[in-house]
């Protein structure tokens, strides 16, 4: 009875100096533990970064700085933009009000009477500044003058006043400079006066212009001049100033442009 029970102890337990089947289970049991430790780990970790960051990757980093750089330069260019804008309008101020055109006096060589800024209000004007010795330059910019004119009144039904004004007054008289515009548009209004008298008129237009010392009427000489008419609105400000490359297409462009300008100006800002 006593060796049953013994044995079916030692079946139910192993005996005291055995360790085959205890051995292998804590070591399997504590090896399976301690992957399962190590393996999950990482895995919670990267959970708990990305959490962390969301769904930020190197993908969305380099859209993120593509697009800061894009709104950056795009708003560079517009700031640089406005800017230059602001000049440009600064810079049509200045000219328009207080350096370019002013007050003049000179001598109308058709009607032989006083002409003067005044004489500018209530019309579209276009100033040319030359003599009427040139050989080649003002007749090619006078031609010009009178294409634009033509072509100006024929599609707005606008009568510009074309004006020519003699920097050569040694030789430029009235007869002289009636004369000479014969050949070009019918309304060309010839401007001349005293050597002072031109020089302040030049002056207001910043003209540069130079004649010999001492030059006289039956002298053979040439007139170094500034190479540019201007278009003056019916205030008589300064709109637009074209030089020799200005065809007559550009000037009558420009044209278009500063009277739908001065259409959309209250009638307290036409002065």
């Amino acid at each position: 009875m006593a060796s049953r029970c013994v044995r079916q102890i030692s079946l139910k337990f192993p005996k005291a100096g055995s360790t085959r089947a205890l051995v292998p289970r804590i070591t399997t049991r504590g090896f399976a533990t301690s992957r399962r430790v190590h393996s999950d780990e990482p895995s919670f970790q990267r959970a708990k970064d990305k959490a962390a960051v969301g769904v930020f990757d190197w993908k969305a980093a380099g859209i993120f700085v593509v697009t800061g750089i894009g709104l950056y330069y795009y708003f560079e260019h517009h700031k640089a933009q406005v800017q230059e804008e602001k000049r440009q309008e600064l810079k049509k101020a200045r000219y328009g009000k207080a350096f370019v055109g002013g007050p003049f006096e000179l001598v109308n060589a058709q009607t032989k009477t006083p002409f003067t800024q005044d004489n500018l209000l209530g019309h579209w004007s276009l100033i040319y500044f030359g003599f009427t010795n040139c050989p080649d330059v003002c007749p090619e910019e006078l031609d010009k003058m009178t294409e634009v004119v033509d072509r100006i009144e024929k599609e707005h039904d606008i009568k510009v006043q074309p004006i020519f004004i003699s920097c050569d007054p040694a030789r430029d008289t009235s007869d002289q400079l009636e004369k000479y515009l014969a050949d070009f548009h019918p309304r060309m209004i010839g401007l001349t006066g005293t050597y002072e008298q031109v020089k302040a008129a030049c002056k207001s237009y910043r003209v540069y212009f130079s004649t010999p010392p001492n030059a006289k009427p039956g002298d053979d000489y040439l007139v170094d001049h500034s190479i540019f008419f201007y278009l003056m609105d019916p205030a008589g400000n300064f709109v637009e100033a074209f030089g020799k490359s200005s065809t007559a297409d550009v000037v009558c462009t420009k044209f278009n442009e500063g009277l739908l300008d001065w259409k959309e100006r209250p009638m307290d800002q036409r002065t």
